[in-house]
C-alpha cells in the first residue's frame, strides 16, 4: 500500500489493489470473446466503488490514449470540505483539501483506490472526486465520472463518494422483492394502470420526497378506511407510477455553473458552489450522470429520496404499486459534449447529438447505468424514442435500427435484496419516425415483434398515446377509427390514453382557427383540459379497449403543461416563439392576474395578459420571417406602434431574458398544486372509480375475442358514438357506451344497442361519468358529448371505491 502525502487527512492510496484492477482489466480483454463481452465485465467496477473498507475508481478515459497523456501526468482527484458543508444551501464559497492520488492505466482504462475516504450516505456528505491530468502547462483538466452515484451539483461537476450499499441496506421495501425471489430471475408483470407523472409540478414541493409524501398520505388514508379529498383521488386507483426522466438534465447555456473554481493549487481548491435549480421537462438529458438522479429533484440532497418513492410505492396498503423509470438513451443534448468523451458519439441528429452504439464499450457502459439506476428500485422500464437507437452501416450506406442492442436492455438482469429480476418494459418507437408518414406507416409493433420470444409482455406505446394526437379536432374520433380497429385486435401489448406529457404539449401548439369541438367547453382553456380529462375517453380506454391505460398527471388534474426549459440561451427566445401559441389554450385573463401568477414577466412590464399576449403575437412571427435573427427581431420590434410593454428598448439580451421568464413563469403555472381547488370532485371521483373498475377486471388487457363486439353507431348524424361489449374469460360480461364527440342523440335505451342475440336483461350501471345524474340507474337517456356507461352483468363491482384487496 502506497501512502499519499496528505497524511494528516489520513487518506491513503491503496496502489497494490490499483495494480490488481489493472492487472484483471488486461486479462479482462485479452480473453472475453469480445469487445462487448469485456466491456460489461469491466463496467461493473467503473465509478466509484465503495466496498471492503476502501474505495475502488474506475474511468473509460479513450481521450487520454488521443492525447497521448503520460501515466505520471494523471491522477486521481479527492476534494474534502474543511468545514461542514451543506449541500441543500443556495450558493456558498467552500475551500476543499485537495489530494491527487495515483492511477494505474490499461489500455483505455483508469483504475485507482484507496483508503480512508469518507463516503456519503442519507446523514452525510462524502469526499468528491474527479480523474485529473496535468497539461503541458502545469495546469489540472478534470474528466468527470459519468457512472457517478451522487451529483450534488450536477453531471458537470466533481462526483460525490456515495455509499450505495448501505443505502441498500436501509432501503424499507425489501420483502417486496424477496416474496418473488426465485431460482430463476423473477419476470414483472404488467400493471393494469399507469399514472405518469413530472416530478417538479406534481407536488408545491416539485421533489421526489414531497411526491413520497403524497403517497404515504394517500396510504394512510386508504388503511385507515377515510375518504379521499379530489387531490387525493388523482394518485388513487392506478398500480403503477412512472416518472419523466429522474437523471441531471442540461445546465444553464450561458452561465452560471453550479460549481466553479475560483482558486486551485494541488493541495487546495475554492469554489463557488450552486444548488441546481433548473427547470426542465426531463428530456434534455447529456447522458452523463444517467446512473443517478437529478440534485434538482431531491430536497436532501441525497439520492435516497428515489429509493424512499419505490419503498412507499412498493408497500402501498392493500396493494403495491410498481415504480416504473423513464430511461432516454436514444439520443443526448449538444452540452453531453462538455461531460463525455467524444468517444461516445456518432455525430448530431435532430435532438443534439447520436450516441455511438456500435462502439462496444458505449453500448457496455449505457446498460451499467441503466442496470445502476434500475437498481433503485424499479420494476418497470419505459424506453423513450426506441427508434433513435440506430448505427451506420458502411456497407449498405444506411441507418439501421439497433433492435439488438434494444433486447440487451430488457434482458438485463437486476438485483435488489437478493432478488435477481427482470423488470417489465415498455418502449415509445414510432419508427419510421421522423419521416414524413411515420403516422399513417408506423405499425407499433416493431420492439414486439422482435422480442417476443424472449418476453411475451415487452410492450410499445400504442398509436393513441404515440401519434401526437388532439382529440379536441371535430372528427377525430372517426378519423381515428383505423387505429381504434388495430388497437382491439393487437393492442394487448400496447400503453393505451390519449394524455401524456407529448400529446398534452401537442394540444398546446394547435392553432385555436381549426376546427376545434367547442361543444367540449366554452372557453378554449376548458376544452382542452376537457380534451384530455375526457369521461367517455377514459371509459373508452378502461373499460372497452385491451392494453395498459395510461393518465398523464397535469392532465387529470386539469393543470398546464408545455416545453419548460430555461437552460437555454441560443435558441431560448426560439423555443418561447414556438411555445407562445399555449398562452392561447392555457392562459386567460384571470389566470394571468392571480397574484403570485407570471410573477418574473409581470416584473419585465407584461402587467396584464394582453400585455403579454400582443408581444408574443409579433414574436413568432419575427422569429420565422427573419429566419431567426435576434438583432433584426429586436430592432423590429422596438419599431412596434403603439410600443409594446415589456422592457425598453428591447436587445438580444433583453429578449433572452423575456424567454428565461416565460420559461420560469410557465414552469411555475403548470404545478399541479394551483389547480387541486377547482378539481370536480364529481369527475374525480368517476375517475378512481373507473381505475378501479380496470384493477379488478385485468383481464380487460386482453385483445378483444370472437365473440366480443365494438363498433361506432349507425347512422351517424353528426356525432360519433362508440359500443363495446366484452365477454370475460370465467363468465361476465361489460357492455359500455361512449359518446365521443359531436351532437346529442336522440332518446335513447343504452342496452338496445347491444347485439341482437344478447339478452337485456341482468344488466347492471357499474359507471355513469359526470354529467349522467346518480339518479340514472338505467333506461332511456339522451347523451351528450363527452358522456360514457359502463353496464357489467356477472362481474363483482362492490369494490369501486376502495384500493383493490
Amino acid at each position: 500500500m502506497t501512502e499519499q502525502t496528505a497524511d494528516h487527512l489520513q487518506i491513503y492510496s491503496d496502489g497494490d489493489q490499483a495494480h490488481a484492477r489493472a492487472a484483471w482489466c488486461r486479462e479482462v480483454l485479452n480473453t472475453a470473446p469480445d469487445r462487448f463481452d469485456a466491456g460489461r465485465q469491466i463496467a461493473r467496477r467503473l465509478g466509484a466503488l465503495v466496498e471492503d473498507g476502501r474505495v475502488e475508481f474506475g474511468f473509460w478515459t479513450p481521450e487520454l490514449q488521443d492525447w497521448r497523456i503520460a501515466d505520471g501526468d494523471v491522477y486521481l482527484e479527492i476534494l474534502r470540505p474543511r468545514e461542514a458543508l451543506d449541500l441543500t444551501a443556495s450558493t456558498r464559497d467552500v475551500t476543499f483539501d485537495r489530494v491527487l492520488l495515483p492511477v494505474e492505466r490499461c489500455e483505455a482504462f483508469t483504475f485507482a483506490a484507496a483508503k480512508g475516504l469518507r463516503a456519503g450516505d442519507r446523514d452525510s456528505v462524502g469526499d468528491f472526486y474527479a480523474l485529473v491530468w496535468r497539461d503541458q502547462d502545469g495546469a489540472l483538466n478534470r474528466i468527470l465520472d459519468p457512472l457517478a452515484s451522487s451529483l450534488p451539483y450536477g453531471a458537470f461537476a466533481p462526483a460525490e463518494i456515495y455509499d450505495l450499499p448501505a443505502m441498500q441496506a436501509r432501503r424499507h421495501d425489501k420483502g417486496y422483492f424477496e416474496q418473488v425471489r426465485g431460482e430463476t430471475p423473477h419476470k414483472f408483470a404488467p400493471p393494469t394502470s399507469i399514472l405518469q407523472v413530472h416530478v417538479p409540478t406534481a407536488t408545491p414541493g416539485g421533489t421526489l420526497a414531497a411526491l413520497t409524501r403524497q403517497f404515504e398520505r394517500l396510504g394512510a388514508r386508504v388503511a385507515a378506511g377515510l375518504p379521499l379529498e379530489p387531490d387525493d383521488e388523482l394518485f388513487a386507483g392506478y398500480d403503477a407510477v412512472q416518472l419523466l426522466p429522474v437523471e441531471p438534465t442540461t445546465v444553464y447555456e450561458a452561465g452560471p455553473a453550479f460549481w466553479t473554481d475560483s482558486d486551485a493549487d494541488d493541495s487546495a481548491v475554492t469554489a463557488h458552489l450552486m444548488r441546481p435549480d433548473t427547470t426542465n421537462w426531463g428530456y434534455d438529458i447529456v447522458i452523463s450522470g444517467m446512473a443517478t438522479v437529478n440534485p434538482v429533484l431531491l430536497e436532501t440532497a441525497r439520492p435516497d429520496e428515489l429509493v424512499d418513492l419505490a419503498a412507499v410505492l412498493h408497500n402501498f396498503p392493500r396493494y403495491p404499486k410498481m415504480l416504473v423509470i423513464d430511461l432516454v438513451f436514444g439520443h443526448a443534448d449538444n452540452q453531453g459534449l462538455n461531460a463525455l468523451n467524444s468517444h461516445f458519439f456518432a455525430g448530431p441528429n435532430m435532438y443534439g447529438q447520436n450516441l455511438d452504439y456500435h462502439n462496444p464499450f458505449v453500448r457496455a457502459i449505457l446498460l451499467e447505468m441503466q442496470r445502476r439506476k434500475v437498481d433503485f428500485g424499479a420494476d418497470g422500464v419505459r424506453v423513450d424514442g426506441a427508434q433513435d437507437f440506430k448505427w451506420w452501416d458502411a456497407s449498405t450506406q444506411q441507418m439501421r435500427h439497433d433492435d439488438a442492442y434494444l433486447q440487451e436492455m430488457s434482458e438485463l438482469v437486476q438485483s435488489i435484496a437478493g432478488t435477481e429480476y427482470h423488470p417489465w418494459f415498455v418502449f415509445e418507437d414510432g419508427r419510421p419516425w421522423p419521416q414524413e408518414d411515420w403516422e399513417l406507416s408506423s405499425d407499433y409493433r416493431a420492439v414486439i415483434e422482435n422480442q417476443r420470444d424472449f418476453d411475451p409482455d415487452v410492450f410499445q406505446w400504442g398509436p393513441l398515446t404515440f401519434a401526437h394526437n388532439t382529440p379536441f379536432i371535430y372528427t377525430f374520433w372517426l378519423s381515428k377509427y383505423w387505429r381504434i380497429k388495430e388497437i382491439l385486435t393487437r393492442g394487448s401489448n400496447w400503453i393505451s390514453g390519449t394524455a401524456n406529457h407529448d400529446t398534452l404539449r401537442r394540444g398546446t401548439q394547435v392553432s385555436p382557427k381549426l376546427n376545434i369541438n367547442t361543444r367540449l367547453g366554452e372557453t378554449k382553456m376548458e376544452i382542452l383540459d376537457k380534451a384530455y380529462d375526457n369521461p367517455a375517453v377514459s371509459i373508452l380506454t378502461y373499460a372497452a379497449l385491451p392494453g395498459v391505460p395510461m393518465d398523464f398527471l397535469n392532465a387529470t388534474a386539469r393543470a398546464s403543461w408545455g416545453f419548460v426549459r430555461n437552460q437555454d440561451d441560443k435558441y431560448g427566445v426560439k423555443v418561447v416563439a414556438e411555445e407562445a401559441i399555449s398562452l392561447k389554450w392555457q392562459v386567460d385573463e384571470y389566470a394571468y392576474s392571480i397574484p403570485g401568477a407570471f410573477r418574473f414577466l409581470k416584473e419585465l412590464g407584461f402587467e396584464t395578459r394582453e400585455d403579454l399576449a400582443r408581444f408574443m403575437e409579433f414574436l413568432p412571427a419575427l422569429v420565422e420571417v427573419t429566419d431567426y435573427d435576434l438583432h433584426t427581431i429586436a430592432t423590429l420590434l422596438n419599431a412596434v406602434e403603439p410600443t409594446l410593454a415589456g422592457p425598453h428598448p428591447v436587445t438580444v439580451g433583453v429578449l433572452k431574458q423575456i424567454a428565461r421568464a416565460w420559461m420560469d413563469d410557465m414552469h411555475e403555472y403548470c404545478n399541479v398544486s394551483h389547480s387541486t381547488s377547482k378539481l370536480d370532485p364529481v369527475q374525480t371521483n368517476a375517475m378512481r372509480r373507473l381505475r378501479m373498475f380496470r384493477l379488478h377486471n385485468p383481464w380487460l388487457r386482453h385483445n378483444l375475442r370472437p365473440d366480443d363486439h365494438f363498433r361506432y353507431v349507425e347512422p351517424i348524424d353528426g356525432r360519433t358514438v362508440f359500443v363495446s361489449l366484452r365477454n370475460a374469460p370465467q363468465g361476465g360480461e361489460v357492455f359500455t357506451i361512449c359518446h365521443m364527440e359531436g351532437g346529442e342523440t336522440e332518446e335513447i335505451d343504452p342496452l338496445d344497442l347491444l347485439p341482437d342475440s344478447v339478452s337485456r336483461n341482468d344488466w347492471y350501471l357499474a359507471i355513469r361519468s359526470p354529467g349522467i345524474g346518480s339518479d340514472y340507474m338505467g333506461g332511456p337517456i339522451t347523451l351528450r358529448d363527452s358522456m360514457g356507461l359502463v353496464f357489467t352483468r356477472g362481474l363483482d363491482v362492490t369494490h369501486l371505491s376502495d384500493e383493490p384487496h
